[in-house]
This record gives C-alpha cells, structure tokens and sequence, in this order.
C-alpha cells in the first residue's frame, strides 16, 4: 500500500517541478496589433487646397465726380448692360448754365482777339507809312520811334487776347467734360450687382473720395480668391490646373487655372505666438457655373506637381525617430565619429514588416505628398509591407525588432490597391 502512495507523491512533485520550470522560462514579447499597407508604384500630385469666394473678374464701381441730385436711373439690379449704355442721369442744369457762361466768355475773348488783330494790321500800315516819311525827309525820327511803339503794343495786346482765348476754349472744354459727366454710362459688359442710391437722392462727387451709384460685374468671367500659407505659396505658379467646388452646387466640380499669386504677403497677429502668414491666390474658372454669383462659398484645389512612377506609401506610415535610437546611428554620422548635440535629431522612418513578422526600422527620404499618400525617394521597394497604424503604436510604442501581428495581404486596411492621387 505504501509504494503506490509514494508513486502518487513522486508524480505530484515531478508535475509541480515541470510546471514552475514552464513560468520559469523566458516568453517571447508579445506581438503588437498593427496596420499593414504595401509600398507600391504609381503618380502622386502635391494639391493645395483654399476656400474662398467667388467673385467677378473685372468690377467696377459707377460714380460720379459731380456733385448733384440723382434725377434718372435707368436700370435695375441684376439687369444686364452694355459696355456705353446709359445707366442714369444727374441733375444738368447747374452744368448747363456754366456750359453757357463758358462759351460767353469764349466768344468775348475770339472778339478781342480779332479787334487785337486790326489794331496790328493798323499798326504795322502806319510804321511802313512813317519809314517811308522818313525816307524823303518829311517825318522825324520821334514819329518813327512812336509809330514803332504803337506797332509794339498792339502785338502784344494780340498776344494777351489770344492767350486770353486759348484760356477760355479750355475753360469750355471743361464745362462739356462736366455736363457729360452728369451721365452715367456703363464702361464694360456685365450685370448690375448693386445699386447704392435711389432717385432724388443727393450723390457728392470728389476726385479725393468715389460717391458710388452701383456697381457693375462681368459675370461672363467668375474667379475664386482665397490665402495660401508661406509653405505652399512657393510650389504655385501661374498656368498650374484647379479643380473648383462650390457649396451652392453640391457634387460638382469646375475646372479652373492659377492667374494671380500675390508678391506680399499677408501678416495676421504680427509679433504674437499667434502669427500667420499667408499670400492671396486667384484662380480663374474656365467657364461661368450656371447660377453661380459673386460672394458664394467656394474650394480650390491646384495641381501644383505631379511625378509618375514613383514609390508610393499612406502618409501616415513615414513617422520620425531619435537619431541616436536608430540601430545604424553610428553608420549615419560621417566618418564613424559620433558627434554629441545639443538638440536632438530627427530621422523620418518607416517600419518595414519582414517575413518573421518583425518590424524593421529603416531610413526614408520622402518627396512630394497628396491628400492620402506620400512620395518615398530611397529606403522602400515596391511591393515592400510598412506599418501604417494605429497612430499611437506607430508614432510612440513601437520600436526595431518587435514582433508585429501582420494580417495576410488583402486584409488589411492599407493593403488595398490604391488610386492615382
């Protein structure tokens, strides 16, 4: 009886030893849930995206540089005018009075002028009669000498008459620039957009400051403006392709070319943690959407580059590492010799997923980027898996050599086939 009950404790204690030894022996690290996406081949274009409003190409303001009552308008908002219709009338009256005034005074001096004109011709008939005196000896030198003078005088008083009449031809060619202007014509094709003064109301012309009537915009050639920021600004250029959406017009895009990038720039919160620089951009649409108006909503998205056959990854698989965290830091510095900073260095990173499931920290040169995908210049190869996510293992948790759980190709959310950006 006593042999089998020391079968059962032999047993007993063989099982315990085997089972500490198990929780004795070193388990490999768990593997970490990750993203997978492929590196693959295709055409990636860097796009700059604004929002801003719409608006007309060529605006411009009606106003006058009289100042009068508004006695005729002769069209309405919205309506659409020709480039010399008449748009309204200011009071004449005052106008046509000084028209009046002016042309008396015109008339006055061509009169004086012609008088100026005899009084020379009378003049100059007595000087030679009086030479001629002279001559045979029957004048005196005293009356060539005043004859002379009086020839002298009457060519200058010609001079001021006519200087007098050149002064008031002018002076009428004002008062009928004036009169003119109480006429208010369109100079451009396009729409009234708004209209500031009713008749009977009272517009107050200066050459210093505009007393705008109504405004006047070429609907045929719609534009959007929008800012740019100080980093995207230097990728535009004039000519570059713009695709244009409107929130009026849902589901619809327009085509569009740069035409304006602004050389100064814009400066909001100078001086303040809080400063932004940015510069205008104008896109031009190729045609006038349907309905469309000046002050509608609208988004820019320019074409700025685009390079073909390049390796491409999702934009959030390039994160960034220490340098000094890197297994091939010391390869990295030049001439083997580690150089201590200050501040550390960043490297931009991919983790590479290899056969064994493990992930391998390798150096990325990144060019160009799209809204989804991102430009690899060295360090990938297609077809090369690269962890994509989540953000937080990718950017913090996860480091060279950890076992990852890799999904078969396919099933992963990154795994898919991409698009040309």
């Amino acid at each position: 009886m006593k042999w089998w009950k020391g079968a059962i404790a032999g047993a007993l204690f063989l099982g315990a030893a085997a089972i500490t030894a198990g929780g004795l022996k070193e388990r490999p690290p768990p593997s970490q849930e990750v993203q997978i996406a492929k590196a693959r081949k295709g055409t990636i274009t860097r796009t700059i995206t604004g929002a801003g409003k719409v608006q007309a190409a060529t605006t411009v303001k009606i106003s006058s540089s009289l100042s009068g009552d508004l006695v005729e308008l002769l069209v309405k908002d919205g309506e659409p005018v020709k480039k010399g219709q008449v748009l309204g009338r200011i009071d004449k009256r005052i106008y046509e009075a000084a028209m009046k005034q002016a042309m008396a005074s015109q008339n006055a001096a061509r009169a004086d002028s012609q008088v100026a004109e005899v009084e020379v011709s009378r003049t100059t008939s007595e000087l030679g009669r009086v030479e001629g005196l002279v001559t045979k000896g029957l004048a005196s030198g005293a009356e060539l000498d005043i004859a002379k003078a009086s020839k002298n005088t009457a060519e200058a008083r010609l001079a001021s008459a006519r200087q007098q009449l050149a002064r008031n031809i002018a002076i009428v060619e004002q008062a009928q620039a004036d009169l003119s202007r109480t006429t208010l014509s369109s100079p451009i094709d396009g729409n009234v957009i708004e209209l500031s003064r009713e008749v009977g109301e009272r517009v107050r012309g200066s050459e210093l400051a505009e007393d705008v009537v109504m405004t006047i915009a070429a609907l045929s050639a719609m534009e959007v403006k929008f800012e740019v920021g100080e980093h995207e600004v230097v990728h535009l250029k004039p000519g570059q392709p713009a695709d244009v959406t409107l929130d009026a017009l849902e589901g619809q895009t327009f085509q569009g070319s740069v035409v304006e990038i602004a050389q100064k720039a814009l400066i909001k919160n100078p001086g303040t943690e809080a400063e932004v620089t940015s510069f205008p951009v104008t896109v031009a649409l190729d045609m006038r959407p349907p309905g469309v108006l000046p002050g509608m909503s609208a988004e820019a998205r320019i074409s700025a580059e685009t390079h073909d056959d390049v390796i491409l990854v999702p934009i959030q698989a390039v994160t960034v590492r220490a340098e000094r965290s890197l297994p091939d830091f010391k390869e990295s510095v030049e001439g083997g010799a580690l150089k201590a900073k200050r501040t550390e260095t960043l490297a931009k990173v991919v983790f590479v997923v290899d056969a064994a499931n493990k992930a391998q920290v390798r150096r990325v040169q990144t060019g160009i980027a799209s809204d989804t995908e991102l430009e690899i210049l060295s360090g990938l190869s297609d077809g090369d898996r690269v962890v994509e996510g989540p953000y937080r293992t990718l950017s913090k948790e996860l480091n060279h050599g950890d076992n990852v759980q890799a999904p078969e190709p396919g099933e992963g959310p990154g795994a898919k086939g991409g698009q040309k950006s």
